[in-house]
């Protein structure tokens, strides 16, 4: 049973379980469900929203008889309504939890992140699952990471004979069909895609590294935590570190040098000026974020990564560019036109309500 099974590390996972279909049985969980197209058409689809009040209740006939549950389900936007945001991350987390204890379910995978760590040592290195998971507080995706470690946390001190649980802690994950995806969730809606082919400058700051793995190599993960029966924390990206000459190179773009307090303020006044759907915390996140050691996976999983962050950095952006796109509503392909239509009909992306 996978929760956020169409979108990009569900989509990815799906492809991967498929790949032998007498291994596993695929049940999946999406508020808005694929209709058609691979690899959804073969999933047992249940259509819900994980911050509806009676999530948990819900959940229990669509788990029973699950031998594991990924929870993968999670929200982005409307960056600005934080109340629903909380309440798909936190209280989705706890109602997935809940339901899986109910029913007995055996193994539990948690997509966690490396915004659910504290902001990253100093001097740049990589840090191990130890590192403490205190998170940012400017940015609701964090602060709902950190709390939904917390909720495993108490799970495990209160039920040890409840459902076993694994963590994963992944970087940026990026592909190419998550293109569209991307766009939305940061770039305003009457910006062309293909102006991403023609950037000429970079102003960003120099300092910028950031932690990257492609999304084909996080479903490996998940698929190996599955067949273990893994347990705990695992940390996940793809070398080398992203930099922001290395963004710079893969847009062909000249890189400037623009102090973060810069373009923090503008990202903040773009944002509350509706211009923009990207909350200045994801610019927080993006400085803050440690670098992470991966050696549990590769020891404990056989685990890594098949390819380089600077190929699965140039593979999204050529994605973004192209407005690639998959059947699953979560991924369709994004338009001007689509964009502008639905800013008139609904608002703004980062305001716009859900029911």
């Amino acid at each position: 049973m996978i929760t956020g099974a169409s979108g990009n590390v569900g989509t990815a996972l799906l492809r991967r379980l498929q790949r032998d279909p007498t291994e596993h049985d695929l049940a999946g969980v999406a508020r808005r469900p694929p209709r058609d197209g691979q690899p959804y058409r073969d999933v047992a689809w249940t259509a819900l929203d994980l911050a509806a009040p009676d999530a948990a209740t819900a959940l229990g006939p669509v788990f029973r008889g699950a031998d594991a549950v990924v929870h993968l389900a999670w929200m982005f936007q409307p960056s600005h309504d934080t109340a629903y945001l909380d309440r798909a991350g936190i209280g989705g987390t706890r109602a997935v939890l809940d339901a899986a204890r109910a029913e007995g379910v055996p193994h539990l995978v948690h997509m966690s992140s490396v915004g659910a760590y504290s902001p990253g040592p100093a001097d740049g290195r990589a840090v191990d699952e130890r590192w403490p998971t205190g998170g940012i507080d400017s940015l609701a995706y964090s602060r709902e990471k950190v709390a939904a470690e917390r909720l495993l946390d108490e799970h495990e001190r209160r039920h040890p004979d409840g459902p076993a649980v694994a963590r994963l802690r992944p970087g940026l994950i990026v592909q190419r069909d998550s293109g569209s995806a991307l766009l939305r969730y940061g770039v305003p809606p009457f910006v062309p895609a293909s102006l991403l082919r023609h950037v000429p400058l970079l102003p960003v700051d120099r300092s910028l590294v950031v932690p990257l793995v492609h999304t084909d190599d996080v479903a490996d993960a998940v698929e190996r935590v599955l067949l273990r029966r893994a347990t705990g924390p695992f940390n996940l990206m793809a070398p080398p570190p992203v930099t922001r000459d290395t963004i710079a190179e893969v847009l062909g773009a000249r890189a400037v040098h623009l102090p973060r307090p810069v373009l923090r303020a503008a990202t903040w006044a773009s944002w509350h000026a509706r211009l923009q759907p990207l909350d200045p915390g994801w610019i927080d996140l993006a400085f803050a974020a440690p670098l992470v050691d991966t050696t549990r996976a590769r020891r404990e999983l056989d685990w890594s990564p098949s390819v380089d962050a600077v190929s699965a950095l140039a593979e999204v952006v050529a994605g973004m560019a192209d407005t690639a796109a998959t059947s699953s509503p979560a991924l369709r392909r994004r338009s001007v036109a689509a964009e502008l239509a639905a800013l008139v009909r609904r608002g703004p992306a980062a305001h716009r309500k859900h029911t």
